[in-house]
């Protein structure tokens, strides 16, 4: 959580996330996805956003496409939240859970969609254990720029906005009310990678001061990168054996 700016009881922050997404289908109907993220803040004593690195984190996903509009999933993840006092960040590993179904409304020339998600984080702190559910709503808004449909070698446009409600923890102070704005663009290089850079923009209502996060993300997506290169490296196999 970065350069802390104080106006009255709001505090704003500035951080960098990054996150690298492994997806792997397995039928018409499954993939399971594999995502490695950190988390990287400046502090009161260096505008660097890279000066610390405050939290890292591992989630599996299992993805059900149960029609061409729902899609169903579950994660459970690992978040490691590191000791840095000096922006209030304090150590405390959690374990989430989560349910999630997404909607898919088809549109010509874009692609719009809602995402609904419950989520149970078991947190832990010096003192004791807690857990905290969250229900979080998310509209989520993407057009393609230089083409009408998503494909290789085009430039598409991010949109979304989240609202997230959950129950009170003493580990991260009692909170009920978060909202979380994004806009940023992304990159399809092939069916098979892509990149992501966005900005978020995120209001965290507090019980002692609310909190107003700026986040420079950047997000890599590979799909079946290994079963490509398995199959890329049978087919040189093949081809020196011919030779």
């Amino acid at each position: 959580m970065i350069t802390s700016i104080k106006y009255g009881q709001t505090t704003t922050y500035n951080q960098f996330w990054n996150e690298i997404q492994f997806n792997r289908t397995i039928n018409e109907k499954w993939s399971a996805e594999l995502n490695l993220g950190a988390l990287y803040s400046s502090t009161e004593s260096s505008s660097n956003i890279f000066q610390q690195n405050i939290q890292r984190s591992a989630r599996v996903w299992g993805h059900y496409y149960f029609s061409p509009r729902w899609k169903f999933s579950s994660f459970i993840a690992h978040n490691y939240n590191k000791d840095v006092p000096e922006i209030g960040h304090f150590k405390s590993p959690k374990v989430r859970f989560a349910l999630q179904g997404i909607y898919y409304f088809h549109k010509t020339g874009y692609t719009l969609s809602t995402r609904m998600r419950m989520e149970l984080r078991h947190m832990r702190n010096e003192e004791k254990d807690y857990d905290n559910v969250r229900y979080r709503q998310q509209i989520n808004y993407i057009q393609p720029i230089n083409s009408k449909v998503l494909r290789e070698s085009v430039v598409y446009a991010i949109a979304s906005d989240e609202l997230s409600f959950k129950s009170g923890t003493k580990v991260t102070g009692l909170s009920f009310f978060d909202n979380r704005l994004n806009l940023g663009a992304g990159y399809l290089f092939n069916d098979d990678i892509q990149v992501e850079v966005t900005y978020a923009n995120q209001y965290l209502l507090r019980d002692e001061e609310n909190q107003i996060v700026n986040v420079a993300s950047l997000t890599v997506t590979f799909n079946n990168l290994f079963k490509n290169l398995n199959k890329k490296l049978h087919h040189k196999n093949e081809a020196s054996s011919e030779d």
